[in-house]
């Protein structure tokens, strides 16, 4: 009797980034402000001003890192400008916006990698983010919550495609532990930032 075939394996990076991730990222959640019942539209614009400040220096700095995995198509997976969308709905000025200097090491591709791992799961749990703000603060993807849903109806879709793409790079345990090194100083580094911009809780 044939027997059922079996789940396909874990990529050994990915579940050494889920885990070596898992503390930074759940006391991270729990500090952002988006479930809280005093987040206003004021606070919230604060909030994605914040982002902005990480997400810009970090996305530029991407797009001149020399470790880009081959086949990697960064261009599509950029969040800068749908803040700057949302920022200027909202009423405010990304140009006049601080940035934040203290931002992950780029300096291998397993580096690289382990920073797109946080950005794109952030992205992830976007899409949950975004229902909440649609219903508490009444703001849709014209009006403030193009962020949250920048992938749109595709953002399942794309985070198994980079999950796959993850899953394809050849890296050796010396690498590994410079992804998750990568990633977790990624939640620290945000962490900090917003903290300085007094945006959680």
């Amino acid at each position: 009797m044939p027997q059922d075939p079996s789940p396909p394996l874990t990529p050994a990076v990915l579940s050494a980034l889920r885990t070596g991730t898992h503390t930074l990222h759940v006391a991270l959640e729990q500090r952002l402000p988006f479930f809280s019942a005093t987040l206003d539209r004021a606070h919230y614009t604060r909030l994605l001003s914040a982002y902005f400040g990480f997400y810009q220096p970090l996305e530029d700095a991407l797009l001149h890192s020399a470790f880009i995995p081959e086949g990697f198509d960064l261009q599509a997976r950029l969040k800068t400008q749908a803040l700057v969308q949302d920022l200027q709905a909202l009423g405010d000025d990304p140009g006049a916006l601080p940035r934040c200097h203290t931002l992950p090491a780029l300096h291998s591709e397993a580096c690289v990698l382990g920073v797109l791992y946080v950005l794109e799961g952030a992205t992830l749990g976007g899409n949950i983010l975004r229902k909440q703000i649609a219903q508490h603060l009444g703001l849709d993807t014209h009006s403030g919550g193009s962020f949250l849903y920048v992938y749109g109806e595709d953002t399942g879709r794309r985070w198994k495609t980079f999950m796959a793409f993850l899953g394809s790079v050849q890296l050796d345990e010396h690498a590994q532990r410079e992804a998750v090194h990568a990633a977790c100083s990624t939640f620290s580094c945000f962490e900090q930032w917003l903290e300085c911009q007094e945006v959680l809780i």
